[in-house]
């Protein structure tokens, strides 16, 4: 797909940035302190603004638009379903919505072959819990420091990030515990088979001294994302999976962002060979276009709500237009084969690019990932390994990493950074010519973050 030329319109871009600081209140933000960019179209891998600025987004918008921007067979489905049958309420079965759900239930792993719809992932993330909590009749959740699984009330306190913080309220029956980070491990390992071990008994312990009777499920992220794509060691998922069964817990498995090709496989756990329980969706389901998320269901835990309603539902589970984004995005991944192509991404050029990215900036600590979903950790020290910012720094500490980003952009890439970290998340179906454009941008930006080390 060759990306539209961007035609400059400064004036209609001062408009829309007017009506956007007058009445558009933005997630995550002092509303005072910020300065959104006016975005004037987007196409395959890119997106430009009203001055003809063109960037290659880094980010795939928020790890979500996995087969890229307008792509024509789910527009196309979207206008067709439309002028069919524009909504309709989740009571019914409408033909697009159980399509997605085959597909869907198809695709996910050993018995999730029944589909819950949310709008999107925090709204699964809550429902899952809630089928844990029913179904065992426990209550306390077990989630990982390092994660993101939400801002809606129970998913922002399975949260590990900062952003948890303000809203935490230490009474939803979440207790945090360490998972495996083999770089920056909690647990002192040498390796990466000491940093699973030590981190599965760092979970029994927590299992035991919370009680195991009262614990309803364990959640994960298959590989967490914002967090900063930490793949799991090999046997922790089996692990955490052993553990489930022997105490009768419900494991949750989140693949809102890894899910949908963004690994190299349909889900981050194929990589794993584990089955979880439950299993949350969003994000690449239908790369966003018309927001879409869902909870796949083992067949266990369906069958507690044969003859019991399940208490939870939304207006717009479901919706048509989402379906039919969902059945077009997944049925053109199959024919155009943009699972496989994301896992040549990182094979034969994400991989291989950024790990000589870091043979040469002394600013890159670690390279780790899986197919389009990597993360370079960013130091100020490598053999200390401090990080170029100090954790959640904000103004003038966070100043390294802002003129990284500036670079970025300066060189028409934009970049997904969180705290010092930088993640290269592009589309799955990106070109073996754009990823290496992309990598070229990071080169001359590395250059700004290595004035910050200590070898500068």
């Amino acid at each position: 797909m060759t990306p539209l030329t961007p035609h400059a319109d400064p004036q209609a871009g001062a408009a829309v940035k007017a009506a956007d600081r007058a009445h558009v209140f933005h997630s995550w933000s002092a509303q005072g302190l910020i300065d959104p960019l006016a975005v004037a179209g987007a196409e395959g891998a890119y997106f430009w603004d009203y001055d003809g600025n063109r960037y290659l987004d880094f980010t795939s918008g928020l790890v979500y638009t996995n087969i890229g921007y307008q792509h024509p067979k789910v527009v196309a489905a979207i206008q067709e379903q439309a002028g069919k049958l524009a909504t309709f309420a989740p009571a019914f079965a409408v033909d697009v919505r159980s399509e997605a759900a085959r597909l869907i239930a198809e695709r996910t792993p050993g018995d999730l072959d029944k589909i819950f719809f949310t709008n999107g992932g925090a709204e699964a993330v809550e429902n899952a819990i809630r089928m844990a909590r029913l179904h065992t009749g426990r209550s306390k959740v077990l989630s990982a420091y390092r994660s993101y699984h939400g801002a809606t009330s129970t998913a922002i306190n399975l949260t590990g990030d900062p952003r948890r913080w303000a809203s935490d309220t230490a009474s939803a029956g979440v207790v945090h515990f360490w998972g495996p980070f083999a770089y920056r491990s909690p647990f002192y390992s040498a390796d990466e088979a000491q940093e699973c071990e030590r981190a599965l008994a760092h979970l029994e312990d927590t299992i035991a001294f919370e009680g195991p009777g009262t614990i309803a499920a364990i959640i994960l992220e298959s590989v967490p994302g914002t967090a900063g794509i930490m793949v799991p060691p090999p046997g922790y998922l089996a692990g955490v999976r052993e553990l489930c069964d022997r105490y009768g817990i419900v494991f949750v498995l989140d693949e809102v962002m890894a899910g949908f090709g963004r690994t190299g496989a349909w889900f981050a756990v194929d990589h794993f060979d584990v089955v979880p329980d439950l299993l949350t969706f969003a994000k690449g389901v239908n790369s966003g276009y018309v927001p879409l998320g869902g909870v796949a269901i083992s067949a266990e835990i369906a069958a507690t709500f044969d003859k019991r309603p399940y208490p939870g539902g939304l207006t717009y589970s479901g919706h048509p237009l989402a379906c039919a984004a969902a059945v077009a995005t997944i049925e053109l991944m199959e024919e155009e084969k943009v699972v496989e192509q994301a896992a040549r991404l990182g094979e034969r050029i994400l991989g291989p690019g950024l790990r000589e990215l870091a043979e040469r900036h002394p600013s890159v600590g670690e390279v780790r990932g899986l197919g389009a979903f990597w993360a370079l950790e960013l130091v100020r020290d490598r053999e200390t390994r401090e990080p170029l910012v100090p954790y959640n720094a904000t103004g003038e500490a966070g100043a390294p990493m802002a003129a990284f980003a500036a670079a970025c952009k300066k060189n028409g890439l934009w970049p997904f950074v969180n705290m010092n970290r930088t993640h290269a998340v592009p589309a799955c179906n990106i070109t073996e010519a754009e990823a290496k454009e992309g990598l070229a941008a990071l080169d001359a930006a590395l250059s700004v973050a290595d004035e910050h080390t200590t070898a500068a």
